[in-house]
């Protein structure tokens, strides 16, 4: 299986060398901070994208949509910067929860959340890097609301298409 998913990996990395990677469509890779997982985003024009992240923390899931605003970043090549908003909802039933209380079991968030990042997109190879950040408002679940700001940051690479 590992072989099959290095093989897979190189092909699709031979398939893309042509494109400019500046002007990917679509981008899949891992985010790493607080809330660890998966992420893609695809740009449905030259400047606005969405994305979605899935992540896992506390033996449980959340999942996120952002819609973003890309725009150029410092006069650099290849670095925008963005802005944008989403929502989320997350589930998780583990005694690592903030506050988990063994009388209610499971526990459920949905909310919405803003983002402010940076990325930066190689010209020579088909992949991109970023950090960002995206407080979040909890508006059902979980002590029924609530905002988390300071555990929303993270960093990512993605492989472009």
């Amino acid at each position: 299986m590992k072989k099959i998913i290095i093989g897979l990996f190189f092909l699709l990395f031979a398939l893309t060398t042509s494109v400019q990677a500046q002007d990917y469509n679509t981008g899949i890779g891992v985010r790493g901070g607080p809330f660890n997982g998966l992420t893609i985003k695809h740009f449905m024009t030259s400047t606005t994208a969405v994305e979605g992240v899935l992540s896992t923390q506390w033996s449980g899931w959340l999942v996120s949509g952002t819609w973003e605003k890309h725009a150029p970043a410092f006069n650099a090549d290849g670095l925008k910067w963005f802005y944008g908003v989403g929502a989320h909802v997350g589930f998780w039933g583990n005694n690592n929860f903030p506050g988990y209380d063994p009388a209610h079991g499971n526990y459920t968030v949905i909310g919405v959340h803003g983002a402010l990042g940076l990325e930066y997109t190689f010209e020579e190879i088909p992949f991109s890097i970023g950090a960002d950040w995206k407080p979040a408002l909890n508006l059902v679940g979980y002590g029924n609301q609530g905002f988390w700001g300071a555990d929303m940051s993270g960093a990512y690479i993605r492989f472009n298409f």
